[in-house]
């Protein structure tokens, strides 16, 4: 998967803005301004994800892809390396676990407003 394929199925998610809120090298990825995904532009070889704790720890198990969260959170954020042996649908997948983590944490007015969007 290509960073750039990242960026545009992050985009193309209701609610989805991007930012630079920690420099130009990490392209930030927010629903209704909570972070779900992070990616460094410059090294290019792995994304931020959100997890529930317990199916973070059995990725990390399953997959040597799948690391704790660089600079995160080592119990709600993963690092998954993502120009290994994943597969792009499981990538998409992850991200979309890390979206809906963060939509479900969102305030009903929050999620009504998305809902109408």
């Amino acid at each position: 998967m290509h960073i750039d394929q990242i960026r545009n199925y992050c985009l193309s998610l209701k609610g989805v803005t991007e930012h630079l809120p920690f420099g130009p090298d990490t392209l930030t990825f927010k629903v209704m301004d909570k972070m779900f995904c992070l990616v460094n532009i410059e090294k290019n070889e792995f994304v931020n994800l959100k997890c529930d704790p317990e199916e973070a720890q059995e990725l990390r198990e399953q997959y040597s892809e799948v690391q704790p969260g660089y600079h995160m959170s080592k119990k709600h954020w993963n690092s998954v390396y993502y120009n290994q042996s994943l597969s792009d649908e499981f990538i998409i997948e992850l991200i979309n676990h890390s979206y809906q983590i963060v939509v479900l944490g969102l305030t009903k007015k929050l999620q009504q407003q998305l809902k109408e969007m």
